[in-house]
């Protein structure tokens, strides 16, 4: 498998009122093409701060994050933001659904900052529901759909601009056990389609499904 995400020494801070806080503590790590990732560790040891790293929504204090061999970190925001538009998808816990938009509206907006066509990005958004078992439910608001099928949504736009990877952070944390699997079973089916997960949960059946466990603690690699 070729590399596809590899971080060196990387150090996060936060200033606080007294000095600074570290939230990452001196990370490093190798991510291949296709593989499915599992990043698991206590409350605070790292794990969000890491993911917002990995998806070019923050930058490190110190360090290299390699995309490709390209070191993200010394890359503006304009690319920066191409790189979270084109190549990295986002499915959060809570779903970040707009809720004044249904679900065709949602999933096609990602395509929109691309500048794709409308009838493209129509298209597109509904072979995307369809293949998330939502074809059925393209007009409705996110507040007309359970738990599980706004997750869907989700998992739908954040394939919107065909990315090479999907970031979940916590993904089954807010639904029931069967809906959970059912989440869990979809990005299981993406990861054979090739897509390269790196997934944050404290989920045990979730983490059965990986290739790779990295487990942090205090900001650190512990395993993994």
């Amino acid at each position: 498998m070729a590399t596809l995400l590899k971080l060196e020494d990387v150090h996060k801070t936060y200033p606080l009122d007294g000095g600074n806080v570290p939230a990452i503590n001196g990370i490093s790590l190798t991510i291949n093409t296709g593989e499915f990732v599992a990043v698991i560790g206590p409350s605070g040891s790292g794990k969000s701060t890491a993911m917002n790293l990995i998806g070019c929504l923050d930058t490190a204090t110190k360090g290299c994050i390699f995309l490709e061999k390209q070191n993200i970190q010394q890359l503006p925001e304009s690319e920066l933001a191409h790189i979270r538009g084109r190549k990295i998808g986002f499915v959060f816990q809570t779903f970040n659904l707009i809720p004044t938009l249904d679900a065709l509206e949602n999933v096609a907006l990602p395509m929109l900052f691309q500048k794709v066509p409308k009838k493209k990005r129509k298209q597109k958004a509904r072979q995307l529901l369809e293949q998330v078992g939502l074809g059925n439910r393209l007009h409705h608001l996110p507040n007309q759909l359970s738990g599980g099928q706004r997750q869907r949504v989700a998992i739908a736009r954040a394939l919107a601009n065909d990315p090479e990877i999907i970031l979940a952070d916590e993904p089954t944390g807010n639904l029931d056990t069967k809906t959970g699997e059912g989440i869990m079973k979809l990005l299981q089916d993406l990861n054979k389609q090739g897509k390269t997960i790196i997934v944050v949960t404290h989920n045990p059946a979730l983490t059965k499904m990986a290739d790779k466990i990295i487990t942090l603690k205090d900001g650190k690699v512990v395993s993994g």
